[in-house]
């Protein structure tokens, strides 16, 4: 027998062993050897620290450069604050963009743990050049002196952008694979770890939000007061700690195989149908072409039912005369199992709720752009004490911290009693909640700029480029507001694209996920670009000039506001005709 045959045998061996003593997880999932794994010595919680450690110190990697990164574009730099704002955008854009090429190699070739190994040196190298780049004089322009601002030079933003980009491609292979590994580490037939899975997501955001409030407060305060080399040289250490979390803790792990290329199966199908256009799908869905085997033809997942929608590619699974004849059945680019389409058709059905988060995610964006730019112009300091302004993203992550623990251990019990659900609320109407109080985030961020320039106006502060004599901490309600949002869209989109994705696709979905906020930060940057340039005609200031005080935020902030509640309107459209995933 082969090892391939012999691992398969002992996997349904471990599904049997499940099914009657409880022994051994029954959705697939081996040890680092390929062996079956023992529900009690392996995964759920007993695992989860040392992945949850990890997302916490990358997580403090990433926003202790993302946070603060548009003042180190145009104080360090010397760009203008447009400029600032689409390059901070359409980086964050790209390191949710390349979470598709991590996604690929972990679900085809290499599997999540490997994948978040290699990606981390990656990002661990990048972490070291953007700190190189802060720190030797050569690598840094000139300082101001009085308006004259001396730009940057090319080998001097090639260095920077070199090592801010390399952080983008190692963020790719962790991003998609992390939420996904750390969810593998329960077994999904088991209905009592099923119920802690749900709990791990909100748990896994928390641990995100940590690692934000550490950069937001602590590392922002060092970049601002103690230098940007030891500002970005602290992230890289941290960084560092991470990759030894996740290997510590590979004793104690559940791992998927890789289940080949999703990319390919998916053109598999396409092709299939194609080619049997003509073949009439028969009505009894028991006579398409489905292996008899325990397990899927596919590695590492479950069997899904047949479901009666896209019925034109189920013709990829109708056997043909000729098949029957030849008993060839070995040539998935002729025929296809039923689970290889359901796998793609459970794509297609996720399209619309995807897409309804890209809206979502280009108001996320404004966190670390314009809202820190409309602090800027507010008051910053307590007495002799001076806030720098994207601290006030603190606010943001406090309101996360308070929030999951009160979702987990209040609001998820007593939703329970009325929904009958496991999670209390569906991930479709977490989601939803979460819509709606991006509406009110965004009005919040409005009425705060309107009162703003009010007050511009009055004190004759309209023509100087100073900072009004308001609060900063008149952001708090709207960065609180968007706290609580990314707890409901957020994290339900975790949950959504983990659970509802096929099993051998939840990297690739989880990457999708990520691909809204990219997709999000691109928006911002579009929006951003199209307003200055039709508000800017005529020799107009604009809505958004480098004086904010004769521009009109505001109304970019109520743009915003209505793009999110007719996003809102069609995500409860899609929503309601939804069909859940079903495997067997």
């Amino acid at each position: 027998m082969s090892s391939h045959e012999n691992g398969r045998s002992l996997l349904e061996d471990g599904l049997l062993q499940d099914e009657g003593e409880g022994l051994y997880t029954g959705d697939g999932s081996v040890d680092i050897k390929g062996n079956p794994v023992l529900k009690q010595n392996t995964g759920n919680w007993r695992a989860c620290p040392f992945i949850l450690g990890t997302e916490c110190c990358e997580r403090l990697a990433y926003y202790g450069i993302a946070t603060n990164l548009v003042t180190y574009l145009t104080s360090k730099l010397h760009e203008g604050n447009v400029a600032a704002a689409r390059n901070v955008t359409t980086w964050q854009g790209t390191c949710y963009l390349t979470p598709l090429i991590g996604a690929v190699l972990a679900d085809a070739y290499w599997g999540r743990y490997w994948t978040i190994a290699v990606f981390s040196t990656i990002y661990f190298l990048g972490m070291c050049t953007l700190t190189l780049s802060a720190t030797l004089p050569s690598l840094i322009p000139p300082a101001c002196v009085g308006s004259a601002c001396p730009t940057a030079s090319t080998s001097q933003y090639a260095v920077f952008f070199f090592g801010l980009y390399l952080i983008a491609l190692g963020t790719g292979g962790i991003k998609p694979c992390v939420s996904s590994f750390g969810a593998d580490q329960f077994d999904d037939t088991d209905s009592r770890e099923r119920v802690k899975k749900g709990s791990f997501f909100n748990w896994f955001y928390f641990s995100i939000n940590i690692g934000a409030l550490i950069s937001s407060s602590f590392i922002v305060y060092i970049q601002d007061n103690a230098g940007w080399g030891l500002g970005f040289g602290i992230p890289a250490l941290f960084m560092a700690v991470a990759i030894v979390s996740f290997f510590s803790g590979t004793p104690l792990y559940r791992f998927q195989r890789p289940g080949g290329s999703p990319l390919t199966r998916m053109c598999q199908v396409l092709v299939a149908s194609f080619r049997k256009r003509s073949v009439n799908v028969p009505e009894d869905s028991s006579l398409l072409y489905e292996t008899q085997d325990k397990i899927s033809a596919i590695e590492g997942s479950r069997k899904l039912e047949h479901s009666d929608e896209l019925k034109c590619l189920d013709k990829a699974a109708v056997i043909s005369e000729a098949e029957v004849k030849t008993g060839e059945f070995s040539n998935p680019w002729r025929l296809c199992t039923v689970t290889q389409v359901e796998e793609f058709k459970i794509l297609i059905r996720m399209f619309p709720i995807w897409a309804t988060g890209i809206v979502f995610s280009a108001v996320y964006a404004q966190m670390s752009t314009m809202f820190v730019e409309q602090g800027t112009m507010m008051d910053t300091s307590i007495g002799s004490f001076t806030i720098p302004p994207a601290s006030l993203s603190t606010f943001d992550v406090i309101s996360v911290i308070f929030w999951v623990p009160i979702y987990d251990r209040f609001i998820v019990p007593i939703a329970r009693r009325f929904t009958g659900k496991e999670r209390g609320f569906s991930e479709l109407q977490r989601m939803g909640i979460g819509l709606f109080l991006s509406v009110l985030c965004m009005s919040a961020a409005a009425v705060v700029e309107i009162y703003r320039l009010h007050i511009a106006k009055e004190l004759d502060l309209v023509d100087k480029e100073v900072a009004v004599p308001l609060s900063i901490f008149w952001q708090i309600p709207q960065y609180f507001l968007l706290g609580a949002a990314e707890i409901f869209t957020f994290i339900g989109q975790l949950e959504f694209f983990y659970d509802q994705s096929p099993d051998a696709m939840r990297s690739l979905c989880s990457a999708l996920s990520l691909l809204t906020t990219a997709l999000g930060n691109y928006l911002s940057s579009f929006i951003l670009t199209v307003v200055t340039y039709l508000t800017t005609q005529g020799g107009s200031s604009g809505w958004i000039p480098d004086n904010l005080n004769s521009g009109h935020l505001d109304y970019f902030f109520w743009l915003l506001a209505g793009l999110s509640f007719i996003n809102m309107v069609v995500y409860m459209v899609c929503a309601r005709k939804y069909k859940q995933k079903k495997a067997s």
